[in-house]
């Protein structure tokens, strides 16, 4: 019987499964800045602006000095952070309804407003993703599908449309202006519930109005730079002072070993010198101003920090940020996961990435093409715009559609974008026009070829 008993308990431990304790999933924290151009930090060679935090965040982060956002306008921008698709797939393709076609405020605009904000329903968020892995999450600063319930956060701060005022962060675009208390709080109901959680930190910075605090601006009031500049310089600096608040804290509760910091920026921003509003080529635009943004991650002990010389867009982030978390990745997502690549230094496998401009007011809500500008590719040095006759609303001064036919720069020879290659280069262009018509079929615009 003995005997019996023992070799029963031998095979029980030999058939039981092993109950290692599960690694606990990170918390995470997305920077995200509003309207800043992608030279516009000390870490990015910036001669005048001071970054001193999210410098020290690229030191410890793996840095993609050239990412991109595909859609260089905030709302649609955001969309794809939410559900990792591309504007032309998520349907959410400018900031409003056009006010052409419904006049603001009443019932048919509404009704537009509201339609928009349903096409979030059709995907699963990645706060409703991260929340099937147990997190709590939190929505501050800026938002446009309405509420931040609606979003799928279980924390927040937007009331969003159709509550009065809600439009695109509302009561959130108090975050970093007037401090980050709410995120204070929402971490110390997560720490104290043991629960991972996801901070969406989107503040209303530095985005317009520039109004930085005195004792910032002070800095950057020299002879020779104007007023506009000098308040827009300085507003990237409080920012970053934001930004180093947030970290802060999750050092304060010790949190930092087990958190990846993802930040990027959700469009360019080129100062007009002369008024506060933005210069050509930047917002708004496909061209560098508009869509670069460096992408940056870090996670201690998990993603090796250092340079990365790839291209990286904002596509990546919703699926490396699941990944992350031990979530599995929704099918069709155009973004690839990065975090194997992140942690063991592989060189990503990735050819050309792709993007695409549609005017800031929506003329179809039904049909994104109606409102297409430009697509765009960027294959090593080349990068391709080709432009089409969508409506641009009342934004028209935006966008610079003066040079009318295909546009090829040598991006690593010509940032600036100043010298258009296509006349020289007739077979890269239409290598690269190939493969934007096999990424993104249109159906209905018409290419511009050359000035009328």
């Amino acid at each position: 019987m003995k005997f019996l008993i023992c070799t029963l308990i031998l095979f029980s431990f030999a058939i039981a499964p092993t109950h290692a304790k599960a690694e606990t999933p990170p918390n995470i924290v997305l920077l995200l800045s509003d309207d800043q151009a992608w030279t516009d930090y000390s870490f990015m060679g910036h001669e005048a602006i001071q970054t001193p935090n999210l410098d020290a965040l690229a030191r410890r982060s793996a840095v993609f000095r050239r990412g991109y956002v595909p859609t260089a306008l905030c709302r649609p921008s955001l969309a794809t952070l939410l559900t990792g698709h591309y504007a032309s797939t998520h349907g959410i393709t400018g900031n409003d309804p056009s006010p052409k076609y419904a006049k603001p405020d009443s019932k048919l605009y509404d009704a537009r407003r509201a339609q928009l904000i349903s096409y979030l329903d059709r995907f699963d968020t990645v706060p409703e993703l991260l929340g099937k892995r147990g997190y709590l999450s939190h929505q501050s600063g800026k938002l446009w599908e309405g509420s931040y319930t609606n979003a799928g956060f279980t924390d927040g701060m937007t009331r969003g449309f159709p509550n009065p005022g809600g439009r695109h962060g509302d009561d959130g675009l108090t975050i970093g202006r007037q401090g980050i208390e709410p995120i204070a709080e929402f971490v110390d109901k997560a720490v104290a519930a043991k629960k991972p959680f996801f901070l969406w930190y989107a503040p209303f910075l530095p985005h317009s109005p520039h109004n930085p605090p005195e004792r910032i601006l002070s800095k950057y009031k020299t002879d020779g730079r104007t007023d506009s500049v000098a308040k827009y310089f300085a507003m990237c600096e409080w920012f970053d002072e934001t930004c180093g608040d947030v970290m802060k804290l999750i050092d304060d509760k010790g949190q930092r070993d087990n958190t990846l910091f993802v930040y990027l920026t959700d469009n360019g921003w080129i100062q007009d010198p002369n008024s506060s509003k933005y210069a050509m080529r930047s917002k708004q635009t496909p061209y560098e101003g508009g869509i670069r943004t460096p992408i940056m991650y870090s996670w201690p002990g998990k993603i090796i920090p250092g340079e990365r010389t790839e291209l990286a867009t904002s596509l990546d982030i919703a699926p490396t940020m699941l990944a992350a978390a031990g979530q599995t990745i929704p099918d069709g997502l155009p973004g690839l996961n990065l975090l194997p690549n992140l942690e063991t230094g592989a060189a990503i496998e990735r050819d050309r990435i792709f993007g695409e401009s549609f005017a800031h007011d929506v003329a179809d809500i039904e049909n994104p093409e109606a409102s297409l500008l430009f697509r765009w590719v960027i294959e090593g040095k080349w990068k391709l715009l080709l432009t089409y006759d969508g409506e641009t609303n009342r934004y028209t001064s935006t966008h610079p559609r003066t040079e009318k036919g295909p546009q090829l720069f040598d991006l690593i020879a010509d940032p600036a974008e100043k010298t258009n290659l296509a006349s020289d280069n007739p077979k890269v262009v239409a290598k690269l026009a190939r493969e934007i018509e096999k990424w993104y079929p249109v159906k209905e615009r018409k290419t511009i070829t050359s000035a009328p």
